[in-house]
């Protein structure tokens, strides 16, 4: 197989490890306290990938350590709001696509922040994403209910964490740097937890099924695999296989849960697809063009 195709199908499988680790997630905190599981998550993930930047870790200078670390603690704050949404929503389908719009409010965000304007084409995909998430939320009137309101917060801190994370990132070992993130993930996560949950007298076997099968298949698992896949294969198809993950993960919610996915939500999770294929689009062709140019 030509290694391109190779990379597209590591690519690939990753976001169906991605997708699955919905399901997994919301299985295992049906036993598990939910801040706790995922500081467990976590925490196991972090130390699974250490072997493979230990010596890069060691390189590093404390001082981009801690700031990989602070920046870390907004990649917790977005998994308190994913973990709550996941565990106030019935399935996991709409809540996947909620989240993918963090890639639109990246750019409103970094407007914000650090004065960049963003482009021509986010405004013309906007609007579509808006009316796909107003289809989504229909059924409930014109109000959100408490999951997705979870959803949406931990879309707009996802959008918050890729704008700090993408100008540091340069800096660091991308396996380092993800160590340490998810390590101060997992720890402040079980601080919190330690403080204000409950954890059960027994745990089943099936929970810790769920659980292993989280921190194995869809964070270590997936990683690697999203790593190696990267490596190999053109960053642009890269980027347009990983917006498939929302798309699996409504038809295991569908499969799983019975999810309901009436017209108006199909067309709603079309919408949000769109904008967010065009405004991808738009940005891969401009970096192709100024590649070309070099």
């Amino acid at each position: 197989m030509h290694p391109a195709r190779r990379g597209e199908l590591f690519i690939l499988t990753a976001t169906v490890l991605a997708a699955a680790g919905w399901l997994f997630s919301k299985e295992a905190i049906l036993g598990l306290p939910p801040a706790g599981f995922v500081g467990w998550r976590f925490v196991l993930a972090a130390l699974i990938m250490l072997p493979f930047c230990y010596q890069q870790l060691r390189a590093t200078p404390l001082s981009l350590i801690a700031k990989g670390a602070a920046i870390g603690l907004v990649m917790t704050l977005n998994l308190i709001f994913w973990i709550q949404g996941i565990s106030h929503s019935e399935g996991i389908g709409e809540g996947a696509f909620i989240m993918s719009l963090a890639m639109l409010m990246v750019p409103p965000l970094a407007w914000l922040v650090f004065k960049e304007r963003p482009s021509r084409t986010f405004w013309l995909a906007l609007p579509v994403a808006v009316i796909g998430l107003f289809l989504l939320t229909l059924g409930n009137g014109l109000s959100l209910s408490t999951g997705q309101l979870f959803f949406l917060a931990a879309s707009l801190s996802l959008a918050m964490y890729f704008n700090l994370n993408g100008r540091f990132a340069r800096r660091m070992d991308p396996v380092a740097l993800t160590c340490i993130q998810l390590m101060v993930v997992g720890v402040m996560h079980l601080f919190y937890s330690a403080g204000f949950e409950q954890w059960p007298e027994t745990i089943s076997a099936m929970t810790w099924g769920w659980f292993a099968a989280s921190v194995l298949l869809a964070t270590s698992l997936r990683f690697g695999f999203q790593t190696v896949g990267q490596k190999f294969s053109d960053v642009g198809n890269a980027a347009l296989i990983m917006m498939l993950e929302p798309v699996w993960t409504v038809l295991i919610s569908v499969f799983w849960y019975h999810e309901p996915m009436p017209l108006q939500k199909v067309l709603g999770c079309i919408l949000i697809l769109v904008a967010l294929f065009s405004y991808r689009s738009a940005g891969l062709l401009t970096w192709y063009r100024a590649k070309r140019r070099r």
